[in-house]
């Protein structure tokens, strides 16, 4: 299995950030405009990126941490769900947002980590420049 940290700094509180990650039209906002699916409850599943990516939010707290059991529709059907922790670091004036991703199928790792930089962190960073 693979694994890897990315973080990213966004220029909002890292309550807009979490809550954000929760919402479906924000969510969406995040991906470029992919639509998102999200019951914003521990236990509660969601998907995103038009179903390429799906899953369970396992832990929530509030403001500072989501956990959420995540597999693409690349995973074959025999691969465990990957483990994604998602936390908000409000610093002054802006927040850091680090991804830890593991579990993931070997072989995949590398792609995925591109994908974060490329289809949420670059549309997140210009969804809180305004």
């Amino acid at each position: 299995m693979e694994k890897f940290k990315v973080t990213v700094k966004l220029n909002c509180t890292a309550k807009d950030a979490f809550k954000g990650w929760l919402d479906n039209k924000i969510h969406s906002d995040y991906t470029g405009g992919a639509s998102a699916k999200i019951n914003a409850k521990e236990g509660g599943t969601f998907s995103a990126y038009d179903e390429y990516i799906t899953g369970t939010n396992v832990e929530i707290f509030p403001y500072k941490k989501i956990v959420q059991k995540w597999r693409t529709s690349e995973f074959d059907a025999s691969d465990a769900d990957s483990l994604l922790e998602i936390q908000f670091t409000q610093k002054e004036d802006y927040t850091l947002v680090s991804l830890n991703h593991t579990n993931i199928p070997e072989g995949q790792g590398e792609r995925y980590k591109k994908g974060w930089k490329e289809h949420y962190f670059t549309f997140m960073k210009k969804y809180y420049e305004n």
